[in-house]
């Protein structure tokens, strides 16, 4: 229980320190990585929406045994990401560091099962 603990607070204040950060910089992407956001209620719908997450991994580290339902449900959070990223890059649609954002997701997603193995 101790590793779901570990990893569910690591991914959860992870997320919290690459997502918040958003909030802040819709002009900074839409200038260094053009074109341009064009439908902000997306982009921040996006951030918000995924810190809700965060939020969730957090409740599922206090008490993994509990929240212990939702952790597969945590794996397809990190999946959908990762394997979107994965697919773009190999279209050359993305950049690699946003690949590199994928593959954190898709091992993390991996943790999220050992985790729920782990969790009995």
């Amino acid at each position: 229980m101790r590793f779901a603990r570990y990893v569910f607070a690591m991914a959860g204040l992870y997320g919290l320190a690459t997502l918040v950060p958003g909030y802040f910089l819709e002009a900074l992407i839409a200038s260094s990585d053009p074109p341009a956001i064009t439908h902000p209620e997306f982009f921040y719908g996006f951030v918000g929406v995924a810190l809700a997450w965060q939020i969730l991994f957090l409740l599922i580290a206090f008490d993994p045994r509990r929240h212990r339902p939702a952790m597969p449900v945590a794996v397809l959070e990190k999946l959908s990401f990762g394997a979107a990223t994965v697919a773009l890059f190999a279209m050359h649609r993305i950049q690699p560091p946003v690949l590199g954002l994928g593959v954190i997701d898709l091992a993390l997603g991996a943790l999220f099962l050992v985790a729920y193995a782990a969790t009995r």
